[in-house]
């Protein structure tokens, strides 16, 4: 991990140790031998009398977890806190490889640019889902965060930012529909600096509280219309929309940089089918529009709540 990512997350989670599953553990096994060995010092430091044999117990516990494989975490979120996870589903949900499970589908689903492929591998996406909901959070699943309002699938953020990136450099991005602050995230990794507009302030204040222990330098989040965009910040290399309107505000094809892409559902009048649509900016009046992939994402709406 580069010190440029190591300044944007400072903190992480606890390494991991995995303990053996002993529903997977069959007769005959070497496991099993190893297993029983720890149980068999545990069960009997338990039954020596006085402190000489709590010490010796305490210590053969430690040496026994020394001894099981570890799942280390990435660099960059060692020691993070995981406020939305029980510690027993903690192994689960937050290790390294489970995360590089998601990736792995997303490059085989032809996900290619390797910025974006880091960014999802980096970021803890069960930080930004409800506990309840917290076993699904690497499935390639939306799922309800409230106000009527979704997280994107792990193959549609992907999809969106390298659509919106194409291997270009990005310095500034704007997103409309922060929603819980999870694209943003992954947005942080890829451009240098982003910029984030929720209309449904609770949603605002959720995505401020889910990024606050990952403290990314570079997310700027804004409660207001969406649809009006950020005109102080522009112009933007790149703009990504997370809700779905009839067109794309003009306003925001305005504020594409010359050569800028923007990224955006957009729906049908009878709001039955969404397309994946790529607006790119050619010239200083002219934008050329591209009709991609079937999607399906929440009403793009104007003003606030």
């Amino acid at each position: 991990m580069t010190g440029e990512r190591a300044k944007r997350f400072p903190l992480g989670l606890e390494d991991l140790v995995r303990e053996p599953r002993r529903s997977e553990v069959r007769s005959g096994d070497a496991r099993v031998t190893k297993v029983a060995a720890v149980e068999s010092r545990a069960s009997g430091a338990s039954g020596v009398a006085g402190p000489q044999g709590a010490r010796a117990a305490a210590a053969g516990k430690r040496n026994d977890a020394a001894r099981q494989p570890a799942l280390r975490l990435p660099a960059t979120l060692e020691r993070a806190g995981a406020p939305n996870v029980p510690l027993n589903r903690a192994h689960a949900l937050t290790s390294e490889r489970v995360r590089e499970r998601m990736v792995e589908r997303l490059r085989a689903n032809g996900v290619a640019d390797p910025r974006v492929l880091n960014a999802m591998a980096t970021v803890p996406r069960h930080m930004f889902v409800d506990p309840g909901l917290a076993t699904q959070a690497y499935e390639d699943a939306a799922l309800p965060i409230g106000h009527h309002q979704t997280i994107s699938k792990p193959s549609v953020v992907a999809r969106m930012i390298e659509l919106a990136a194409a291997g270009r450099e990005l310095n500034s991005v704007l997103e409309i529909g922060t929603g819980c602050g999870y694209q943003a995230a992954v947005l942080s990794q890829v451009a240098r600096d982003v910029y984030s507009i929720e209309r449904v302030r609770p949603l605002y204040e959720r995505a401020k509280t889910n990024l606050r222990p990952l403290r990314i330098p570079n997310i700027r989040l804004h409660y207001g219309d969406g649809r009006i965009g950020l005109p102080a910040a522009a112009p933007f290399d790149a703009i990504v929309i997370a809700a779905a309107g009839l067109d794309v505000p003009q306003a925001l094809l305005e504020q594409l940089a010359i050569g800028a892409r923007l990224v955006a559902p957009v729906g049908t009048q009878d709001g039955q089918t969404q397309v994946l649509t790529l607006v790119e900016r050619t010239g200083p009046t002219q934008w050329r529009e591209s009709r991609l992939d079937r999607v399906f994402f929440v009403p793009l709406k104007s003003g606030v709540i």
